[in-house]
């Protein structure tokens, strides 16, 4: 019985989306594979549907971003689920030692894997913060300690991601995985990292890298205003603010963040003392991190 299924979500990307499937459906694992299309205009629906008949094709009518992938978990059988992005190779091998890592450790939410970026296989800048992350964590824990993940780059366990409700509807696409990472440790659950859990990442070049940023800035703002105590939310905005280009694009992502403080103020729920520990003790890595630059 196959234990994990790959989830991917994709957007006007059907040449990128022809070749990561092409990798996915030769490894020899031959896990179930999900495709939601986000309404994509370019025909990746079809192409998927033609070629790759094995797949289980979702066609949303709308972009809903992240969200995408809370719909083809509901669909999901295995205990396990991986993410993998539309320009992300997961190498042979990968997924099952993160199935296996899953399988020994029950109170292991997720393992994020290490990034090599195509075409030179140099490690994605975030490796170091993951590689020598200081948060605190038991004898047992079979990796580094997160308190952040990569969806791109993570198998999860399927109860715990069910458990704190996926993605979040409001965050739509940029740096959602911060909050759902944050409810995973809130409630117990642990994250970890994998050097030999590899994936390699080609970049698209087909995206708003202005949009992203927006995006990225306002729901790293959210998510501190959702779950830390005010002191850190001022200090941690304070270093993503100043990392970040001072222009119309910033100051937008600024006001967007600000108009949502009503609904962010109703929900609102501060992380346990001990996670926010783990946080501040990442601030500092944070902060001299080159994958924490809010540029584009």
């Amino acid at each position: 019985m196959h234990r994990a299924s790959f989830v991917m979500i994709t957007h006007n990307r059907r040449e990128q989306l022809r070749e990561t499937l092409t990798q996915l459906t030769a490894l020899p694992e031959q896990p179930p594979i999900f495709v939601v299309d986000n309404a994509s205009e370019d025909g990746t629906a079809d192409l998927v549907a033609r070629e790759f008949p094995a797949v289980r094709l979702l066609r949303s009518s709308r972009n809903l971003g992240a969200v995408g992938r809370n719909l083809a978990v509901q669909e999901v059988t295995t205990p396990y689920v991986a993410f993998c992005d539309d320009d992300t190779r997961w190498q042979p091998g990968a997924l099952t030692r993160a199935s296996d890592v899953l399988d020994a450790n029950p109170e292991l939410a997720s393992v994020t894997g290490r990034c090599l970026v195509e075409p030179e296989l140099r490690e994605d800048p975030i490796t170091p913060e993951m590689r020598y992350s200081p948060v605190p964590a038991p004898d047992w824990l079979p990796g580094p300690a997160l308190l952040g993940i990569m969806a791109g780059l993570s198998t999860f366990r399927v109860s715990a991601f069910r458990e704190v409700g996926g993605f979040s509807p409001r965050f739509w696409l940029g740096g959602e995985e911060e909050l759902l990472a944050l409810d995973l440790a809130a409630r117990g659950w642990w994250m970890c990292w994998r050097e030999d859990v590899v994936i390699h990442h080609a970049p698209s070049r087909v995206r708003d890298a202005r949009r992203r940023r927006a995006l990225g800035i306002r729901n790293t703002l959210w998510t501190l205003m959702l779950r830390r105590p005010w002191p850190s939310v001022l200090r941690r905005a304070a270093a993503v603010l100043a990392s970040a280009p001072r222009d119309r694009t910033t100051l937008a992502a600024v006001a967007e963040s600000l108009r949502g403080l009503p609904w962010v103020l109703r929900e609102r729920s501060v992380v346990p003392a001990e996670v926010e520990r783990g946080l501040r003790l990442l601030e500092e890595p944070q902060r001299n991190s080159a994958a924490r630059r809010y540029v584009g």
